[in-house]
């Protein structure tokens, strides 16, 4: 299958579903997200407001003018977490909702951190084992592609979601892995 519209083309093809055909792009917004994952656990974080509220996710948010993704990344990890870590560039998800916004979100991930992890106003954090993830707590195509982060190969990945009322139901998605299994360096800026 060839990839969705946005996905670069050397990407070999690992997980896809779904039906119908990709929503239009439109208007696109540059968010990233940070997990932290230390032998056989990853830091997740429990939304306490916003988008997302009351699911399990990584640290991030918006990329403001003039900042890099690595930069943002760095950055939304210190006002959610408390800690600070060396990143590693390890993916890029399209969100897509169609009328609403088109999201690429680079995804980052370390192996150690400094200071100390704290609950900010915005999440909660919390250790899982990586063999008992919440995904029924998260967003409903986290369960395709966080095995990806966690398999430590760069990957990419496209969701189109479709807005029902208050929620984002999952309509289709793409997952593929990078040719070099090697993570890449960070980013663009906006």
């Amino acid at each position: 299958m060839v990839p969705p519209p946005g996905i670069p083309d050397a990407v070999a093809e690992v997980n896809t579903g779904g039906s119908g055909e990709w929503f239009p792009a439109e208007q696109i917004r540059y968010y990233t997200n940070v997990f932290l994952v230390q032998d056989d656990k990853i830091l997740l974080g429990y939304k306490k407001r916003g988008l997302g509220i009351h699911k399990y996710n990584g640290f991030g948010g918006k990329v403001e003018p003039n900042e890099s993704t690595l930069d943002a990344a760095a950055r939304e990890l210190q006002e959610e977490a408390g800690i600070t870590a060396p990143l590693e560039h390890v993916g890029v998800l399209l969100f897509v909702v169609p009328g609403d916004k088109w999201a690429h979100i680079d995804i980052f991930r370390a192996m150690e951190y400094s200071g100390t992890i704290t609950e900010s106003d915005e999440m909660r954090p919390e250790w899982f084992k990586t063999t008992n993830i919440p995904f029924d707590d998260m967003w409903d195509a986290d369960r395709y592609w966080l095995p990806l982060l966690l398999s430590e190969r760069h990957f990419s990945g496209r969701v189109d979601f479709e807005k029902q009322g208050d929620s984002f139901v999952l309509k289709k998605w793409w997952f593929g892995i990078h040719s070099s299994s090697k993570s890449q360096g960070a980013s663009k800026s906006t």
